[in-house]
């Protein structure tokens, strides 16, 4: 859903399979919780931990908390969408985002410290300290996946979702960006000579498949995918993949 119809001549070649991509995307911190009958509810924090967990922080007096204490079924359906936005300047930031749709339920209090340490290791909050006072940790249970992004979207089975972890390069890509400014300032330069002179080509993002532009175009504007040579198996393998892509040929 980035930014408009993928050209059909520039698909990607090579990505991270969905399952990933979802778990990437839902480790980002832009998140907003929909409950039935509810609305959109206020949301003080949400991640998916690397154990698989689906867990949100909200007010211990707000309206999601409120349905769970008048629940028949000690639960809630809601559906939390995570919005994945590049950090680069763009004037389309939006890079995709996902959908978990489930059950919201409450976490027995013998679990609440564990979880409380293992959403901290995947996303720093500071909610996380009133949890007990102000706010209460909650854990989705998921029935759907849905991955929406440039190309369209694709339904991700929550087993899979899961079992997947987040692409460590993109997860350390502003990092990553400024280690290798100049190298990736050339690429772009390549893929600017390649698209066309009325073609405008911005960095969008990192993953451990390769590097993506944003193309803006008289007619609109598309996402363009440069692979590297190999799948990366971390952020150490960047620098030599980039410079690689530089010394093979054009973009």
């Amino acid at each position: 859903m980035t930014a408009g119809p993928m050209h059909p001549s520039r698909a990607v070649h090579a990505q991270p399979p969905a399952a990933e991509r979802a778990r990437t995307i839902a480790a980002r911190p832009t998140a907003s919780l929909y409950g039935l009958g509810l609305g959109i509810c206020q949301l003080w924090g949400a991640t998916t931990t690397d154990a698989g967990e689906v867990l949100l922080v909200v007010p211990t007096d707000g309206p999601v908390t409120m349905a769970l204490r008048g629940s028949p079924l000690g639960d809630v359906p809601a559906r939390l969408t995570v919005t994945d936005r590049t950090p680069f300047p763009l004037s389309h930031p939006v890079r995709g985002l996902v959908r978990l749709s489930g059950w919201v339920g409450p976490i027995a209090e013998y679990e609440v410290t564990r979880l409380v340490l293992e959403f901290a290791d995947a996303h720093a909050c500071d909610r996380l300290f009133d949890v007990g006072l102000s706010a209460t940790l909650l854990r989705l249970e998921l029935a759907e996946v849905q991955l929406e992004e440039t190309g369209g979207t694709t339904e991700v089975e929550p087993e899979d979702f899961l079992a997947a972890r987040p692409d460590a390069v993109s997860r350390a890509e502003n990092e990553l960006v400024t280690e290798h400014c100049e190298a990736l300032v050339q690429l772009a330069s390549r893929v600017q000579r390649r698209v066309g002179r009325h073609d405008h080509v911005r960095l969008l993002g990192l993953d451990r498949f390769g590097v993506r532009f944003r193309v803006q175009g008289r007619s609109g504007c598309y996402d363009l995918r440069v692979p590297f040579a190999a799948a990366l198996d971390g952020p150490a393998g960047v620098g030599a993949a980039v410079d690689r892509l530089l010394v093979c040929g054009p973009a």
